[in-house]
């Protein structure tokens, strides 16, 4: 039987843009997406923290070291700049796999800059 586990997070975020035009995703620091071992087109959840919307959308891969959090497409109307949010990245597992597994968490500040880890 496989599994569904949480592997990654990015806690806190702050939302840095939002592009209703764009085709859809969620762009982020290509640091960051390694820092929370998230995966380039890696499906995950957002959660925003100051509204309450929760939505699933794809990665991208933004430039390095930008600090980028862009809602795009039409999860755009879910967001506002300077929104704060948690994103998420599941995986699926075999339950022997499990025992070992510990995901990764990163918590940012409002500059999305790395301030820690969590759980």
């Amino acid at each position: 039987m496989q599994i569904e586990m949480f592997i990654g997070k990015l806690h806190k975020a702050t939302v840095t843009q939002c592009d209703l035009q764009y085709q859809g995703s969620v762009t982020i620091d290509a640091d960051l997406l390694v820092a929370a071992g998230i995966l380039p087109y890696q499906r995950v959840d957002i959660y925003n923290i100051n509204n309450g919307n929760r939505f699933s959308t794809y990665t991208l891969p933004g430039k390095s070291g930008s600090k980028v959090i862009g809602i795009n497409g039409a999860a755009a109307r879910l967001c506002n700049i300077g929104d704060r949010v948690i994103i998420v990245a599941f995986g699926t597992f075999e339950r022997d796999e499990i025992k070992d597994h510990q995901p990764k968490v990163v918590l940012l500040n409002e500059k999305n800059e790395v301030i820690g880890e969590g759980h």
